[in-house]
């Protein structure tokens, strides 16, 4: 049975006449009078009763018309709500971003949001790149912001965004403290603090390490950057991470890599080929308009 069937079966309850709802319909009358009949075959019983041209809502009739109500209005709710959701501009889009983008790349983007589309709203995730897969493959979300990231499962596409610079950090008494640059090989032998595995940060670094012929005496593993940081300012080690922020506060000493040069690069992921909706699409090319371009 379609919603069309159930709309003209209605209109026909409301106005109780054939040819005036056919003429109201805009249909032939008997086209009318199939399509009622199919729905009083489909249910068994008449919803009409017939005196010659008059026609009478029956008990029938009246319980079903009560369901139809209940089914139109929320077809019509769905189809507004998802109508929403699709449209240019309008609806949610789910977001994720790894956790160090969180503290200032993903803030200032939703501020400047509303300004340019003040009827997009977004259901954001803030997890791991490891996570943050998982949830595309899943389809919890529709983009997110990460270092490439692939999948086995579904194919991922990417665009790069931006790219930062990776640091050696040291404690602010250490030998190196007031170095400028290094050479990455001359942390060798040193106490390491890393991020946790299943971090894009994680394999990253240890790709530079590995290059650097360095086999990494990792003493602490922190959850996030702040907490490498942390335990880096406490004494506890060194560590390469980003220039993020908030990381002058903690009692270390950044340091430029002068060889090789170390860095991450940033981009905005989605599934190839899995239905984006046109808000989801419209913000997906507004990152690329505002974070490429720089």
């Amino acid at each position: 049975m379609e919603i069309q069937q159930l709309e003209y079966f209605k209109v026909v309850a409301q106005m109780q006449h054939m040819t005036h709802a056919a003429e109201e319909l805009n249909i032939s009358q008997p086209a009318l009078s199939k399509s009622i009949s199919n729905i009083e075959n489909k249910i068994g019983v008449p919803l009409f009763d017939r005196q010659g041209r008059s026609i009478t809502l029956n008990r029938y009739g009246k319980l079903f018309l009560k369901s139809v109500d209940i089914i139109l209005e929320e077809y019509e709710r769905a189809h507004q709500e998802i109508g929403g959701l699709v449209m240019p501009g309008y609806g949610e889009v789910a977001f994720g971003f790894i956790h160090s983008l969180g503290m200032e790349v993903v803030p200032e983007l939703m501020a400047k949001i509303p300004r340019k589309y003040p009827n997009m709203k977004f259901s954001l995730t803030q997890a791991a790149s490891f996570n943050l897969l998982k949830r595309l493959e899943e389809g919890a979300i529709d983009l997110c912001l990460s270092q490439r990231i692939e999948s086995k499962a579904v194919k991922i596409d990417w665009i790069e965004l931006w790219s930062e610079e990776l640091f050696v950090i040291v404690p602010k008494n250490h030998r190196f403290a007031k170095r400028e640059s290094i050479r990455l090989e001359e942390i060798k032998g040193e106490p390491f603090v890393s991020i946790k595995q299943g971090n894009a940060l994680r394999q990253i670094v240890d790709k530079f390490l590995n290059e650097a012929g360095i086999t990494t005496n990792i003493t602490y593993e922190g959850e996030e950057m702040h907490t490498v940081a942390g335990f880096v300012g406490a004494g506890l080690g060194v560590s390469l991470i980003p220039n993020i922020k908030g990381i002058n506060e903690y009692n270390i000493c950044k340091i430029r890599v002068s060889d090789p040069i170390c860095e991450r690069r940033i981009g905005v992921s989605w599934v190839e080929g899995r239905y984006l909706s046109p808000a989801a699409t419209q913000f997906k090319e507004y990152l690329v308009e505002i974070y490429k371009g720089k």
